[in-house]
C-alpha cells in the first residue's frame, strides 16, 4: 500500500474525525489561530497604511518593515516569541505562535495599503480638494474605495501565508492542523503526516478561494448608464 493510499484511507477513518483530536477540532483551532492573527494585523496596518500613503510621510517605515518581515523566517520569531511568551506568563500554544504570525501578516497588509493609496489617481484627489471636500473625506470617501481592491489583495496574501504558517502552533504546545505533522514524525507515521499535510493545503487552497471572492466584491462598480 502506497503512502497516498494510506493517507486516504487515514483521512477516511471515522475514528479521525471526532474528539478533541479529531480533524474538525484541528481544523477549528487552525482557522481560529489564524483569523484572530489576520484581524489584528489588519487593525494595526490598514490604519498605519492609511495614513501614510494619504500624506506620504514614512514611506521609508514601510518599506523597512516590508523587506525585515520577508527576511526573517517565521519560526525564527517563533524562537524568540517563545521565551518572551514564558517569562510574561502567557503559556505555550496560542500567545508565540500569535506573534510569530502576527509578524508574518503585518508586511503584505500594510505595504498594499500603502501602495492602493498612493497609487490614486492626484488629479482625482486635487479634484475633490476642489469641491471642498477634507482630507478625511478624501480618504474616505474616495482613496479607500479606489484602493480597496489592492489592499484586498494584501489581505489575501497575509490570509494565505498565516493559515500555511499556521502549522507551526505545533511546535509550542499548541493545536491545529499542524498537530498531526509533528505528532505524525514523533511516531514515524507517513499516513498522518501526509494526511495532516493535505489538510493544510486544502484549507489553505479554500482560503485563497474564499479571499478571492471577497477581493471581487471590494472592487470599485461602474455604471455604463
Amino acid at each position: 500500500m502506497s503512502v497516498v493510499s494510506e493517507a486516504l484511507a487515514w483521512l477516511s477513518d471515522p475514528v479521525n474525525w471526532s474528539g478533541t483530536a479529531g480533524i474538525p477540532n484541528r481544523v477549528f483551532e487552525h482557522v481560529r489561530i489564524s483569523t484572530v492573527t489576520v484581524l489584528a494585523a489588519a487593525m494595526i496596518a490598514v490604519p498605519v497604511g492609511l495614513l501614510i500613503g494619504h500624506t506620504g510621510k514614512g514611506r521609508f517605515v514601510v518599506v523597512t518593515l516590508s523587506n525585515v518581515g520577508r527576511a526573517i523566517p517565521s519560526f525564527a520569531i517563533l524562537g524568540l516569541a517563545l521565551p518572551v511568551a514564558i517569562k510574561l506568563n502567557l503559556g505555550l500554544g496560542f500567545w508565540p505562535t500569535f506573534i510569530a504570525l502576527f509578524a508574518l501578516a503585518i508586511p503584505p497588509i500594510l505595504t498594499n495599503t500603502y501602495v492602493g493609496v498612493a497609487g490614486v489617481d492626484p488629479d482625482l484627489v486635487e479634484a475633490a480638494r476642489g469641491m471642498g471636500m477634507a482630507d478625511r473625506e478624501i480618504l474616505r470617501r474616495l482613496e479607500v474605495r479606489l484602493a480597496a481592491p489592492v489592499i484586498m489583495v494584501g489581505l489575501r496574501t497575509a490570509s494565505v501565508e498565516v493559515v500555511a504558517t499556521a502549522t507551526l502552533a505545533a511546535l509550542v504546545a499548541g493545536g491545529g492542523l499542524g498537530r498531526f505533522i509533528i505528532d505524525g514524525f514523533a511516531v514515524r507515521d507517513d499516513a498522518r503526516i501526509l494526511g495532516g499535510a493535505i489538510l493544510v493545503a486544502a484549507l489553505a487552497i479554500c482560503t485563497e478561494l474564499f479571499m478571492g471572492g471577497v477581493e471581487k466584491l471590494a472592487r470599485p462598480r461602474t455604471s455604463t448608464a
